[in-house]
């Protein structure tokens, strides 16, 4: 495991913003993070720095699949690697939280307490094989981005002797989660780790996303060719004396903001400027990302253009909703009852769904019950078949 300087003490510290010290330690983690854009091999030291920060023991950043169940961990420190082959190989069916997290806000942590009740979570038989046996009793997670059937998540894992997640551990998570959630989008964009001074331009113009160099005044310094054919229609963004605007009004706004900002490094920033909404004369969406460039390792791809930032803009992903979530909605149910669905599907009969949530077999059958009554089905096949259908229609 990487060797990192410890950011335990500052916690307590980040409360009182007049502290320059805290405020630098903050800094400097966020520019580690930034970093990873130009260097994807540089996360797992940002997501142990992180760990450290937020306060556990482990900590992975990873993607979960509503229809499957199943998953992906991209980067993860302080799990082993039989826990962590367990879990998307046996254990993500049974995790209580997996239903929740499609439906949690982006960047807003969530722990144990906020889902069931923990006397209730430790009933589980996820507690009680997966959790209890690595002396863990609580993951704070904050949602990054949502697709149709995925959820990119980062986690940070709590020790039985720190307790569950409290708000110091959340406060911590909310000031680090936007700026982890930007560096991920822009990294499945974009990876500068190549592009030194001599080729940066050749790699720019390879990118299939538009990319603009530009300086706080919003200044061109550098368009890449996805991004001069965006200012040739003019459609979404307009170049105006050398200047990039936005086409729609309150867009051109917040970008011009987020740049004027962008100069004094990543902390000063903020969460400006992740997944900035663009819309074009037609109602086509387009979504842009901003990453400093003069802070950290950015700092020499700036530096060659003299930009302060770069904008990246891309076509907006269509609106979806994942099976469940879908599912969830046109039926009204709870979280308890959509838990119970989910299990159902993934689980088996009552009996297996009964051990694996840890509840008893009575209430099992009473969330069947509602289920039965505000789905329309009458037997737990068809609950299996009505999920097939949502899960195939919102795939296909």
């Amino acid at each position: 495991m990487t060797s990192v300087t410890p950011l335990w003490p500052m916690a307590a510290r980040l409360a009182s913003p007049d502290l320059a010290e805290g405020a630098e330690q903050l800094s400097d983690l966020i520019g580690c993070i930034y970093d990873t854009v130009l260097d994807s091999s540089s996360w797992t030291n940002a997501v142990e720095r992180t760990m450290q920060f937020v306060g556990g023991v482990g900590a992975s950043l990873y993607t979960k699949n509503a229809a499957m169940p199943s998953g992906h961990i991209l980067h993860v420190v302080g799990i082993s690697a039989d826990y962590q082959s367990s879990y998307f190989d046996k254990y993500v069916a049974l995790d209580p939280t997996t239903t929740v997290q499609f439906f949690a806000e982006l960047d807003e942590p969530i722990g144990i307490e906020d889902i069931l009740p923990y006397a209730e979570f430790k009933q589980t038989r996820f507690y009680k094989e997966w959790v209890q046996p690595q002396g863990l009793a609580d993951c704070v997670n904050s949602v990054l981005d949502k697709s149709i059937t995925n959820v990119a998540m980062f986690g940070v894992f709590r020790h039985e002797r720190d307790g569950v997640a409290d708000e110091r551990a959340r406060h911590r998570m909310r000031l680090i989660a936007p700026h982890i959630r930007r560096a991920v989008m822009i990294g499945r964009m974009f990876d500068l780790k190549a592009a030194e001074a001599a080729t940066l331009a050749d790699t720019l113009d390879g990118l299939s996303v538009g990319l603009f160099l530009v300086d706080s005044a919003a200044r061109i310094v550098h368009a890449n060719f996805a991004g001069h054919a965006m200012l040739d229609t003019a459609d979404v963004l307009r170049a105006s004396s050398g200047r990039l605007s936005a086409r729609d009004s309150q867009a051109d706004r917040a970008l011009r903001e987020a740049l004027a900002v962008a100069g004094d490094g990543d902390s000063a920033l903020g969460t400006r400027g992740i997944a900035m909404p663009l819309v074009g004369s037609t109602g086509e969406r387009y979504v842009a990302h901003l990453l400093p460039l003069t802070s950290g390792a950015r700092r020499q791809a700036g530096l060659v253009y003299s930009a302060t930032a770069a904008l990246f803009v891309r076509k907006a992903d269509i609106d979806a909703t994942s099976p469940p979530e879908l599912i969830g909605k046109t039926f009204q149910l709870t979280p308890s009852e959509l838990r119970v669905l989910l299990a159902i599907v993934q689980v088996g009969g009552v009996p297996e769904v009964a051990a694996a949530l840890g509840v008893a077999e009575t209430t099992i059958k009473t969330h069947l019950s509602r289920l039965f009554y505000k789905t329309g089905t009458r037997r737990q096949a068809d609950l299996v078949k009505l999920f097939a259908g949502y899960a195939t229609r919102v795939i296909g």
